[in-house]
């Protein structure tokens, strides 16, 4: 990729475009014409990127334009896909306007900052009513080109190079905008240069979740907002290649208010005692919106009062901006859940290979014993252990943030020790031992730490601001330790008999056949495929398993923790092997990109990668769910009645070695696979005759 290969061709344009009814249909509209100009490999695994972003916050704003953005894998060369679409959708702009002006901003994982600052440059440009004017105007794809790259690469036109793939070399059309846009570059210097003795000064930060486009935007509709105020103002920006025009400290000091807009922590500590207003970046990509906030940051109320201020910006944004309590929980666990999950692979992994040498190939006293095994063994175990103090510490500091790691750690500890009681006294004791409680204690105890954290901070608040490098390093750790490990000593009774009664009913799933028990697995795994639901069932049988290796080989904890552990394995495996098989069988029933999907879904597959099915699933709901959900459960409910045994938590194919009964495993598999893929296929052929023998894209 070279730094003059436009960003913009005229394949990579479709006027009046008929993309769907909605924002979800549009986006896949734009990815396949990405992908169909040669600028992706998979325009599902795009649309796919995008459709996630896209559900962290909306990309529609202000004017009927919406700019879903991504950085992707699939993404082979940086790329603006524009539609202009016949029938406008909601992208959810502030305005409530629909957006008849879509472009999609593709970005490759690896671009570097010139791509990227190109890309902000279109996000600038869409403030200005001449750029979009010309583009609603335009009368072909070449003409939108140009104005475009007028726009984002004035040097490809003005140098008079070749454009990719037949576009036009020359500027006609793009003047204007290139003038207006000239213009407002003007208007925003001035705004940002250095303020006059006795000038008010505004600071400001701009973020989105990617840090592509509303990035940019917010922060040009700040400058030309303080431009029309007469005041001076310096943004910073969180992009995706880091912080640029960082505040200094002067510059914070010498600040009457704040504005900040952003999705993203943005270290808004160093601010308290200025004004401030705290919103989300929607909130801010218009002139008219941002003026709004910079009156509410100048009137906000001064020095010690931040919190307040901050409480009051955010609860008069109508709560668009508020999150569901559940979303809340949702993504505090999800942070505790990722950083776990690397633990219990690795640590996983490393256990299930030292049985390569012998199940007991650890125990020095055994004919199989290996002392590289043994070793194995030893740093696998010290990983699994990790796993519920991780889990807990991360939950308490997404919560509350670094303070929280030390309460959070701790009462991880004590959810995998339990109470120590002297065995002859039955009084606690320091020498004594006690009865864990697994993963539900540390995620107890995670959400425990972190909102204690959180009281001790409104509780010491008051406290002189001289003194906030005591409360970080002493008062939070020592206070919030305190509190979070006597609670927890003091509920790991309950705790434990709650555990010993979750895992008793999942047992209980057992006793009563492997139908019952594979058909639970195999539909939670298979439902939502790396969702809540599927996590619920991964945690759970990673827990198992953690109990299975600690009570060791020939043990009935053992049997039944590696057994259910395989079956959450087969039904984590089907799905992907389900697209595979439909789409080598029904060929003709798939598009390219769908057949080429369903090939790189069996690499996927084999290495226990669930998501690779998701972009099949969201197509059709139904019946595609139902399908894989039968294949996830068949798959499961064979592993239980073969008795399969899977000491590793990850890995797929990949630990097969280790497997106990790894053919059965496989035909398991097959046979979930083979059956949800034949149904897959069937209704793929019913489509395709009820769309006249067409391939539905």
């Amino acid at each position: 990729m070279t730094e003059n290969k436009p960003l913009i061709i005229p394949e990579l344009v479709a006027l009046d475009a008929a993309a769907g009814p909605g924002k979800e249909d549009v986006i896949e509209f734009l990815a396949t014409t990405v992908a169909g100009a040669g600028r992706a490999s998979s325009p599902d695994g795009l649309a796919a990127d995008a459709k996630k972003r896209e559900s962290t916050a909306p990309t529609g704003i202000p004017g009927g334009i919406a700019i879903p953005h991504c950085r992707s894998a699939h993404v082979l060369a940086p790329s603006l896909g524009f539609a202009r679409l016949a029938q406008p959708v909601d992208f959810g702009a502030a305005d409530g306007q629909a957006a008849d002006l879509v472009f999609m901003i593709a970005a490759p994982d690896g671009a570097d900052d010139f791509h990227l600052q190109l890309l902000a440059k279109l996000a600038r440009g869409l403030m200005q009513s001449d750029f979009t004017d010309a583009l609603r105007q335009a009368a072909d794809a070449e003409e939108v080109a140009r104005i475009v790259t007028g726009q984002v690469q004035p040097e490809l036109l003005e140098g008079g190079g070749e454009a990719e793939d037949g576009a036009v070399s020359e500027a006609a059309g793009s003047a204007d905008s290139a003038e207006g846009a000239g213009a407002a570059e003007s208007r925003a210097a001035a705004a940002t240069s250095a303020p006059a003795a006795g000038e008010t000064v505004i600071v400001g930060v701009s973020s989105c979740p990617t840090g592509i486009a509303h990035t940019f935007m917010a922060k040009k509709a700040l400058e030309d907002a303080a431009a029309a105020k007469g005041l001076t103002i310096k943004v910073e920006t969180h992009g995706q290649v880091g912080i640029e025009n960082e505040l200094t400290p002067a510059q914070i000091k010498a600040a009457k208010a704040v504005v900040i807009a952003a999705d993203k922590d943005v270290n808004a500590e160093r601010f308290e005692g200025k004004p401030l207003v705290s919103v989300g970046v929607s909130k801010c990509l218009s002139v008219e919106m941002a003026e709004g906030l910079i009156d509410r940051a100048l009137a906000a109320k001064p020095e010690g009062e931040l919190a307040e201020e901050v409480a009051s910006a955010s609860a008069s944004d109508e709560g668009a901006e508020k999150e569901s309590v559940g979303h809340v929980i949702y993504k505090h666990l999800m942070n505790g859940v990722s950083h776990m999950l690397v633990f219990v692979v690795a640590g996983g992994v490393l256990t299930a290979v030292s049985f390569l040498w012998g199940i007991t190939s650890f125990d020095s006293t055994a004919a199989d014993y290996n002392s590289f095994a043994a070793c194995l063994k030893i740093v696998g175990g010290i990983a699994m252990n990790l796993m519920v103090p991780v889990l807990a510490a991360y939950i308490a500091e997404s919560i509350g943030k670094r303070p929280a790691l030390v309460p959070g750690f701790v009462a991880g500890m004590i959810a995998i020790q339990g109470l120590p009681v002297s065995p002859e006294t039955g009084l606690i004791d320091a020498g004594g031992s006690g009865v864990g409680f697994g993963f539900l204690g540390g995620i107890v105890g995670g959400f425990l730490a972190g909102y204690v954290v959180l009281g001790l901070e409104r509780l010491l608040s008051g406290m002189p601001k001289n003194l906030d490098g005591l409360k970080a390093i002493f008062l939070y750790p020592l206070l919030s330790t305190f509190v979070v490990g006597l609670v927890m000593l003091g509920i790991s009774g309950p705790m434990a008999t709650i555990n010993t009664a979750m895992m008793d009913f999942l047992k209980g799933l057992s006793d009563s056949g492997p139908v019952v028990l594979g058909l639970a697995i195999g539909c939670m795994c298979a439902f939502d495929m790396g969702g809540p639901v599927n996590k619920a069932a991964y945690v759970t049988g990673t827990a198992l398993l953690t109990e299975a290796l600690t009570a060791g080989v020939g043990t009935d904890t053992y049997n039944f923790g590696t057994n259910f552990m395989a079956a959450v394995s087969a039904a984590c495996i089907v799905p992907p092997l389900i697209t595979t098989f439909a789409v080598i069988v029904g060929r003709k029933y798939f598009s390219q990109s769908d057949h080429d999907a369903g090939i790189v879904n069996l690499i996927l597959g084999c290495t226990h990668i669930t998501e690779g099915a998701i972009p099949f699933m969201t197509k059709n709901i139904w019946p595609v769910m139902p399908i894989m959900m039968l294949g996830s459960s068949i798959a499961a409910i064979l592993t239980i009645f073969f008795g399969v045994h899977d000491p590793a938590p990850h890995g797929g194919f990949l630990v097969l070695p280790v497997v106990d009964g790894g053919l059965l495993w496989v035909i398991a598999i097959l046979i979930g696979a083979v059956v949800g893929g034949i149904l897959y296929t069937v209704f793929k052929a019913s489509e395709y005759k009820r769309n006249g023998n067409k391939v539905v894209e």
